[in-house]
This record gives structure tokens, sequence and C-alpha cells, in this order.
């Protein structure tokens, strides 16, 4: 099979001349992996058509809000009626605290929101919350987790900075960073190690639950309930980044997931349901520190836009209101990674959590933290998404992102894909 994209290419070529690089976000633009990108004209379910025509099962999910699939008609009712009734007011809206409500509802020690626009915002106004509530100025962090572009998160970062090999970005001050502390994810010796060189001194330890940004790091037992007993210990808050993991894991997400409660938690992607929304959120006696309730200052224009607040509370109340969702979904994505496995024969590991997953080039030894995912065969994996898209799989074009599984992928879906991977493995092992 080879499809064609000579309406991509052109528009490509056109974009460049007015985006830098053609994108408005850097892993789209297909660097990593040697290619251009396919533009995108619509989705349904689990499927995106490009501009040329071609058809593709999609594992992005618009990486990871879909959870029920592209243009789910409860979702783009909620948004058209929504939208018909203005786009944005700069006032409060009823949609902010319904959602608020569904949200605290859900999740476990979740009493209080603050919404947002995205994720970056969410992690920004998070530790800011935390350090004036400690009244310290340090943070630590864990290589290759991304927490948005937030200057002082720019350290080691996952996502897109790792793909592109520029994990510290020019333009942001060493000032910024100075109070960032760098930790090993999956290592609390390495946590306990930085608090005991800065006691006194660590507002918050902030962490990705499941490393979703190197691609798919499951924490190893003890690890997160290790760090909740190690800021207890240290009179430091603990930050949950769920801005993937939150509402995809679990209805209560990783904290409901893997039995630790954090102290504050940010949300993106699944509560904006495809619409630009963030949310940071926690305790009342937390929460109620920040403007105008309490001195600390945040604001937001567009912040609980009407319409994002619909599309998301769509969203939640199909998902809180079926028993069964997330064992079906996490069923639904053993059934691709485990044929995955087997169709990459040794080539390759499979490693995911619930509907999370990333296939490594590694050698055949899994990924626990940063060093390992960096040492992963980047060229290998470029073969294999050109090979996978080629077949009409549409993957995220790095190594270091995550595969979703959305509600609306279909047994054949699955079975195509897993298809495909065998060719492709197959046809990576007669070149090797």
């Amino acid at each position: 099979m080879s499809l064609t994209h000579e309406t991509s290419h052109r528009l490509f070529a056109e974009a460049r001349q007015v985006l830098p690089g053609g994108v408005d976000s850097p892993v789209r633009a297909y660097q990593s992996v040697g290619l251009e990108p396919p533009f995108i004209a619509r989705g349904e379910g689990s499927h995106i058509i490009d501009v040329d025509g071609n058809d593709y099962v999609d594992y992005v999910d618009s990486w990871g809000p879909l959870i029920l699939g592209h243009n789910h008609p409860a979702i783009r009712e909620a948004v058209i009626s929504a939208a018909s009734r203005g786009l944005s007011f700069g006032a409060p809206v009823a949609g902010e605290a319904d959602l608020a409500k569904l949200m605290c509802r859900m999740v476990p020690g979740l009493e209080m929101v603050r919404f947002v626009n995205s994720g970056t915002e969410a992690v920004m106004s998070a530790l800011r919350l935390a350090r004036a509530a400690t009244r310290r100025d340090k943070v630590i962090k864990f290589e290759g987790c991304y927490h948005g572009h937030v200057d002082s998160m720019l350290v080691k970062a996952g996502s897109g900075a790792l793909t592109g090999g520029v994990p510290n970005s020019p333009g942001v001050p060493a000032a910024v960073t100075a109070d960032t502390l760098l930790a090993t994810y999956n290592d609390l010796a390495s946590v306990e190690r930085l608090l005991g060189e800065n006691e006194g001194q660590v507002a918050a330890i902030i962490v990705e639950p499941v490393a979703a940004n190197m691609g798919v790091v499951p924490p190893e037992a003890g690890f997160l309930a290790g760090l909740r007993a190690l800021c207890d210990k240290a009179g430091s808050l603990l930050i949950f980044d769920e801005v993937i993991t939150g509402f995809r894991l679990a209805a209560g997400g990783a904290q409901e997931r893997f039995g630790v409660r954090a102290d504050l938690v940010t949300y993106g992607k699944v509560i904006g349901a495809g619409m630009p929304v963030g949310a940071y959120g926690g305790s009342r006696k937390l929460m109620e520190l920040v403007a105008p309730a309490g001195p600390v200052y945040q604001a937001g224009t567009l912040s609980g836009n009407p319409v994002a607040m619909a599309a998301g509370a769509a969203q939640l109340e199909i998902i809180s209101s079926d028993a069964g969702f997330y064992d079906r979904l996490d069923e639904r994505a053993a059934r691709l990674t485990q044929g995955l496995a087997r169709a990459c024969a040794g080539t390759a590991v499979v490693q995911g959590v619930g509907s999370l997953a990333c296939v490594y080039f590694s050698a055949g030894a899994p990924v626990r933290c940063y060093a390992d995912a960096l040492a992963c065969d980047t060229d290998a994996f470029s073969a294999y998404f050109a090979g996978m898209l080629d077949r009409g799989v549409y993957l995220a074009p790095s190594q270091f992102e995550a595969l979703f599984v959305s509600a609306s992928h279909s047994d054949a879906d699955i079975d195509a894909t897993i298809n495909a991977a065998r060719e492709v493995f197959g046809g990576l092992r007669e070149r090797a």
C-alpha cells in the first residue's frame, strides 16, 4: 500500500511560509520521523480522514482527550447548543460550576477546581499555589516528565521537547530554573537525596503519575506511595500532573487507580472533550488561597469558556454514568497491546497502563526512566511509524509519545492495527 499526499504536501508548503515550521505545536511537523504531516479534514469515531481522502485508524485521539472518539453526537450537540447562545462572555456561566461539581464527585479528595485554558496554565498556577501555601521556592520534577511549556519546567522535559532534541529551551533564563530540582522517575532514593540536600526549601514534588511524555512508563510498585510519604515527612505538597491520565485511567484518574492521594492535581485533555481547557484543583483549604478568595493571583479572560464547559460536561456525564466504561476500555487496550507484543516478536517492547500504550525500540529491555527512553532506537521507530501510516494506522510521530485507545475503537480496528504491525515488523526483521 502507498498512500498519496499531494494536497497535504501543498498545504504544508504554504503553512511553512506563515507558521514557524508549518505547525502550531512542534511534534506535529513530523521532523523526528523524517516525513511530512498529513493535514486532517475530519474525524468520525475511531477514524480520521485527511485532505487527500486517506482514511486512518486514529490512536492519537487529539493527544488524548477524545476518549469517546471523534465527533461523538452528544458532545457535538452540547457544543452546538452552547455556541448558539454565544461563544464567550468573560462572565460567570452556570456550566462552570456544573463541570466542577461533576469533577469533584468523580475524583477522590477534589473539593474545589479552577478552570484555565490549557494544561500549561494549570501547571503554572498549581506551582504558584504550592509555593504560596508552603512559603518555599524549590520544586522537584522528574527527568523526562513534561508539564507544559512553563519556563521553570523546561528542564530535561519530555514530549515535544524530547522529540525535537531540545529538552532545555533557549529564552529561558537560568535564574528561572534555579529552583527546579531534577530527580529520576521510579527512583525514590534520588528524591530523598534532593529533599535532604534542600531541607525545608522544597514547596512541591510534581510528577506525571504515569510518565506519558517519554512514551508510557508505569510507576513501579511503591513509587507513588513513596512520594506521598516523602512529601508528608518534608512538609512539601505532592502535585499530580494528570493532564493525560486524568479521567482516562479511571473515573478518579491516577489517584483512584493507584490509591495515592495528591495535594493538588492538574487537568486538561479529557475535561474539554477536544475543546481547549485545563484545570487545577485540590482541597478547599488550598484552593481558597486562590484569588479572589485568597491572595494567590491567577486570572484568564477565556477561563471557563461556556462551549468548552459544555463539551467537557457532556463527555464526563457519559463516562460517569457507565459503571463498566473503564473495564471495557482497558480490555480493548489490552487486546491491542497484547497483539502488538506478539507482532513485534522481541523486536520492540510494548508498555502500557490502561488505555495508554507505547511501542519502544529498546533492544528488548523495559523502559523505566528518562535514560532508558533516550537509549531507544529512534531510527527503527521512524521506519515502524512510516510503515504503519502507509497501512492506514495513525500514531503519534515520536518514540516518546503515547498511543491512546478510545471507546470507539472496534475489534475490526484493533485487528487491522495488529495485522499492519505484523507486516511492518516482519519487514523490519528482514532488513535487519
